[in-house]
């Protein structure tokens, strides 16, 4: 993780409590105790935890807000745990979902775990013990059953879990035995980072709520201590959509799975009613100069939404790849540098953007195919523009195919050597947001 993703900002550091920064920033849906919590946090470095299930072998866009939460716990000193969860994952969180989760083996979440621990490694500083990076699987499979039962699992209403929101709307389809258990092992988790790691506050999503207060209270009445739980918001843009989905699937944060450029390209496409929230959620800029967003229209809006790219890509990738994407994006979309009066704190390079098409997806064809011509409709196909010929094919007859930003009026039109541009490219795209760069072998 580089120390300047996580800077410190001259007016946010004058703030009293990281908790100050979670309220101006947007990451409160749900709170226990908050004047206490807000209180401990102001006066005291504490251990906290999140956990992550390793469904798959990438976190997505969706889990940026915890893992960004846990970015500010560590700027303000407070230690975090990041939990991956190889032993409640072998369950399935029920949460949110109207079906069972798939159940995984045991070596597929093992497998998951390890690209999972590389991953978050990039986001959180675990060097010298300031952060953890823990598997429940570590003591949740070694439990004994009636043991379990009857240490943890009397001190649980039937009556008040089916009141949970997460059990009450999975009911109506059905509900089996061993989600049910995930609230107890949850809220196990939770006492047993108390107990080994002294950790007070637990954050996760607000469909979590009624896992995170099965978990303080067992707490409670095991320890006959206080501790603290706060959920964040679900995060969807404001026509409604759901972060991290576009028409191409879903935006992850391995680079092998979605590249940077693509990853910026998520971010530049971002509605214009959402810039300044999603800044504030994730970046590290100032919320002084978020807020002058709200009086940016036009071109300085879209300066602001790349800004908003590149520091998220920038927090995800690192700056190389992040200023890379930037000058792709400018090149490809004939963007002039973003002014240093639109959020100057931004650490977007200072120098023109020059020309850079090395992060812009790419195809290639033999000299000797160019030579011979392609048709055009083949060409949008075999580029990745359409998803099919007949795709492509009616994608030009609406005018949607371009070749060095010309119009391509023919389906059959043929793309020879002579379309290579002066850099011994063809540069062809799909409306306005879908670029890809032809180059010879």
């Amino acid at each position: 993780m580089e120390p300047s993703t996580i800077r410190r900002c001259a007016g946010e550091w004058k703030l009293k409590s990281v908790y100050d920064v979670f309220a101006k920033r947007g990451f409160i849906e749900q709170v226990t105790d908050e004047p206490a919590l807000r209180a401990l946090l102001q006066n005291e470095r504490i251990t906290c935890y999140i956990g992550f299930d390793p469904t798959a072998k990438s976190l997505h866009v969706g889990s940026l807000v915890p893992i960004m939460a846990l970015m500010h716990m560590q700027k303000y000193g407070h230690r975090p745990i990041v939990l991956i969860g190889g032993g409640t994952g072998l369950i399935g969180d029920p949460s949110g979902k109207s079906e069972m989760r798939q159940i995984l083996t045991r070596q597929e979440i093992d497998t998951n775990v390890s690209y999972l621990q590389t991953q978050l490694a990039k986001y959180i500083d675990f060097t010298e013990a300031q952060a953890l990076l823990l598997n429940n699987a570590e003591w949740l499979t070694e439990l004994n059953y009636i043991e379990f039962l009857r240490d943890i699992g009397r001190h649980f209403s039937v009556n008040k879990m089916l009141a949970a929101e997460s059990y009450r709307m999975r009911l109506e389809t059905g509900l089996n035995f061993i989600e049910f258990n995930y609230m107890l092992l949850q809220a196990y988790d939770y006492l047993y980072l108390f107990r080994n790691y002294a950790c007070v506050f637990q954050m996760g999503g607000n469909d979590q709520w009624g896992n995170m207060l099965a978990g303080s209270d067992l707490i409670r009445r095991v320890e006959g201590k206080n501790v603290f739980s706060m959920t964040f918001p679900l995060i969807t843009t404001s026509h409604g959509h759901k972060m991290g989905k576009t028409e191409k699937g879903t935006v992850w944060l391995e680079a092998e799975l979605t590249s940077p450029y693509e990853y910026y390209q998520y971010w530049i496409n971002t509605e214009d009613s959402d810039v300044e929230r999603f800044l504030a959620l994730f970046t590290f800029l100032p919320m002084e100069e978020i807020k002058e967003v709200r009086t940016l229209a036009d071109s300085r809006l879209n300066m602001a939404k790349a800004v908003l790219a590149f520091e998220a890509t920038h927090v995800t990738h690192g700056r190389e790849a992040a200023i890379a994407a930037w000058r792709a994006s400018a090149t490809a979309f004939h963007t002039r540098p973003v002014e240093r009066d639109i959020l100057p704190t931004s650490t977007i390079p200072r120098e023109d953007a020059m020309r850079d098409m090395s992060a812009v997806p790419s195809t290639k064809k033999t000299r000797s195919e160019l030579e011979k011509g392609i048709p055009a409709f083949e060409l949008a196909y075999v580029a990745g523009l359409a998803g099919s010929r007949g795709e492509a094919r009616r994608l030009i007859a609406q005018g949607g195919m371009y070749v060095n930003d010309r119009p391509i009026e023919r389906f059959d039109e043929n793309i020879d050597i002579h379309s290579l541009n002066e850099h011994g490219e063809i540069h062809l795209r799909k409306g306005k947001k879908k670029h890809v760069v032809l180059t010879v072998e």
